[in-house]
């Protein structure tokens, strides 16, 4: 009878987490429809601000003038990885892909024997990295859950503040980008120096023919010196939008595996309570007739 008993128990248990796995799959699909309207929302505006600058950097003549931002120190020795990550777990491999794509990024810039540093958005980051690269990491951003603008601000605004201070040549954005709720695309963009992501340079050629109807005032210089900071805001909050939603459909995927699986697992283990019970019933049935024969 202990037997069925810890059959019960188990039955009980398994089925308090499909109840919690479910629950959290329906949070993670409300949540996913706002946060999938934010990303595709930001998409156009921020793909916008990346024409504007492939325009400038076109039209830019004086080499010798440009800001840093743009054509970068001179050097590509230090490198400085910004990673998106989340807060909290439970969402599958969404986390462990986006710190898979760093790694294999610091590998290939450290076997060229560049330096690289890292900072980190979201607490998961930072257990995840701590073990191979808690020396390298120079920045924490956490507690993002909701991302705003003014998250983004204070992330450029550490990055900016870091290369003003010659901390590293050039500097890269690791995120996870939205596809659907079941694919996240792990993707690397380049920030500083400023450099065209690939979609926006075949759009730039398509579109190169209306190229002068942008018309830049007082000059290309001061809107330069304006839009360079202005598009790490917006890329990194563009980039923050992006990761978030991916992070509630990885969430929402996990969670609906897991609801799934709790299923097959209390039909086995309702299979093996039955069969276990019947063969106690049987078993007692037999003692009983052997009794009665004996008397």
């Amino acid at each position: 009878m202990s037997n069925l008993k810890d059959l019960r128990n188990r039955i009980k248990s398994v089925q308090s987490t499909k109840k919690i796995t479910s629950a959290m799959k329906m949070i993670a699909a409300a949540k996913l429809k706002k946060a999938q309207e934010a990303a595709e929302s930001s998409r156009p505006y921020a793909n916008e601000m990346g024409r504007i600058m492939a325009d400038l950097v076109e039209k830019q003549t004086e080499t010798d003038n440009a800001p840093k931002l743009l054509v970068g120190t001179g050097s590509n020795k230090k490198h400085l990885i910004v990673i998106i990550t989340s807060n909290r777990g439970l969402c599958g491999g969404f986390n462990t892909t986006v710190t898979r794509l760093l790694k294999k990024l610091a590998r290939s810039l450290e076997s060229d024997r560049k330096d690289v540093q890292i900072i980190v958005v979201g607490r998961k980051g930072v257990d995840l990295l701590r073990a191979e690269y808690e020396s390298q990491i120079v920045g924490k951003h956490l507690c993002i859950t909701n991302p705003r603008f003014f998250n983004a601000e204070a992330i450029a605004l550490d990055i900016v503040e870091r290369f003003a201070k010659g901390e590293f040549d050039v500097c890269t954005l690791v995120y996870n980008k939205f596809i659907s709720a079941l694919v996240q695309e792990p993707t690397a963009q380049q920030l500083i120096p400023f450099k065209r992501k690939n979609s926006e340079e075949d759009t730039t050629e398509t579109v190169n023919p209306l190229a002068s109807i942008y018309e830049y005032e007082p000059s290309q210089e001061d809107v330069l010196d304006r839009l360079l900071p202005r598009n790490i805001k917006v890329q990194i909050f563009s980039a923050l939008l992006e990761s978030t939603a991916s992070e509630h459909g990885a969430r929402m995927a996990a969670m609906d595996g897991a609801t799934r699986n709790a299923e097959d697992m209390i039909g086995n283990l309702n299979l093996t309570y039955n069969r276990t019970r019947q063969a106690v019933i049987t078993s007692e049935l037999i003692e009983i007739i052997s009794g009665a024969d004996a008397v």
